[in-house]
């Protein structure tokens, strides 16, 4: 297969996409009838096996339950009362309750596992209490929008367990190699906060709150951090597999959330249902996205892609900064799971024949795909922020909240490449290298 077919029909994805076709149906038009012209039905007729392995693999049942766990907490009342327990912690530093939208968006992220229910948990919590003690309106938008992107980064990550399904590569290796990039990033967005807007926030409503009160506040806290040091305990002590420890970390959802006295029938009807309706969306388009990759395999399209990489002689370098250039334009375009399940089949393969550790390039395309998500005009962060916002507004201001983080991301990712060791020192400790 020629290279200009393969980019042909890349193309013909994108526009199908940009026509409003679902994402499953343009991977899978391409995909399936790439394979038909190239041998028949007999590779089409092959494809049913991809399905059934696919959906076998003890990796895709981690989904839902990572899923479960972040609908758990959203409505069972946690996620409340983490913002107010921050508030009063981090509310006296320069930039006062921005500093808490970017703390609760991390430690939400910590155990949902979605952007988009981390910006929207968060916006619907943080937007009154911002609005009331009169935050400036962009920066209080940006940093919800920027502060959501960490549920696709921080582990548990459910576009961690994607990328490891596609790329063929450990999941419990990904959560790790995700903690310090995330970490870091909840580091710089602090930082730029504090020096871009000292003299927002420091009220008396959160500067004067009694030290006593401070400490029993810290309660709200323990859940969400019981919670992740189960999952990643397990993991990462060898105790249990991903899908193992999201059962566990299900259980202790429940647990809290019964001890909220919040658990009822229709919490727990509203929980499964989305719960179910967000896992055959990502479950769908991750097997669409492998019936195209049996194609690309099968017709060679993926060894016609890595060996033209390799004799355009550019270094790893070189070619990771082509890759933040395509996936900064192509996230102005697409949503972060399209572009995850989009490209990662061909470019993993690519990198590979470089030399780039594919846990690595792992936590690389979750950064970028982070930008993607906060880049108009399709940046869903964006609306989803404008969305919780009551009585609207001006969708500029969500805009120019968020490009400042854009900007913090990109020379991020600039550091990631330059400084390797960010996403691989947690990996290689654990597998005692």
């Amino acid at each position: 297969m020629s290279i200009s077919v393969i980019f042909g029909g890349f193309v013909v994805m994108l526009v199908l996409m940009f026509l409003s076709m679902p994402v499953a149906v343009s991977i899978l038009a391409v995909g399936g009838i790439g394979g038909y012209m190239a041998y028949g039905m007999p590779l089409v007729e092959t494809m049913g096996g991809v399905v059934w392995g696919t959906l076998n693999n003890p990796v895709m049942t981690a989904i839902p339950l990572f899923m479960l766990l972040g609908e758990l907490l959203l409505r069972g009342g946690i996620a409340d009362k983490m913002f107010d327990a921050l508030a009063v912690w981090l509310g006296r530093l320069p930039g006062g309750l921005l500093h808490t939208n970017i703390g609760t968006c991390a430690l939400f992220s910590a155990t949902s596992g979605s952007s988009v229910a981390t910006a929207a948990t968060v916006g619907t919590i943080a937007l009154p209490a911002l609005g009331e003690r009169n935050y400036p309106t962009r920066p209080a938008l940006g940093t919800l929008a920027a502060g959501g992107t960490l549920g696709i980064l921080i582990p548990p990550s459910v576009n961690l367990l994607v990328y490891g399904s596609l790329a063929n590569v450990s999941v419990g290796q990904l959560f790790i190699a995700g903690i310090l990039p995330g970490l870091l990033l909840v580091v710089l967005f602090s930082a730029y906060i504090a020096l871009a807007y000292p003299d927002a926030g420091r009220d008396s409503a959160v500067i004067d709150v009694p030290a006593a009160e401070k400490r029993r506040l810290l309660r709200h806290l323990v859940p969400p951090a019981v919670i992740f040091g189960i999952v990643m305990g397990s993991i990462y002590g060898g105790l249990a597999t991903p899908t193992e420890s999201a059962a566990l970390g299900v259980m202790a959802a429940f647990w809290f959330v019964w001890r909220n006295r919040r658990l009822s029938w229709d919490l727990l009807v509203n929980c499964f249902v989305q719960s179910a309706k967000t896992t055959g969306m990502v479950v769908l388009v991750i097997v669409c996205a492998l019936l195209l990759n049996v194609t690309l395999s099968m017709t060679g399209g993926t060894q016609a892609v890595t060996r033209w990489v390799t004799g355009l002689g550019l270094s790893p370098t070189s070619l990771l900064l082509l890759f933040v250039l395509f996936y900064v334009i192509l996230g102005m375009f697409m949503d972060a799971m399209s572009m995850l399940v989009l490209t990662v089949p061909i470019a993993v393969p690519m990198v590979v024949a470089l030399g780039i550790d594919p846990i690595w390039f792992g936590v690389f395309v979750l950064v970028m795909c982070e930008i993607g998500l906060v880049t108009p005009p399709v940046g869903m962060n964006l609306f989803v922020v404008q969305g919780v916002r009551k009585g609207g507004g001006d969708f500029n201001d969500v805009v120019r909240g968020a490009l400042p983080f854009v900007m913090i991301m990109v020379v991020f990712a600039a550091l990631l490449i330059l400084v390797p060791d960010i996403a691989l020192l947690l990996p290689s400790l654990s597998a005692g290298q």
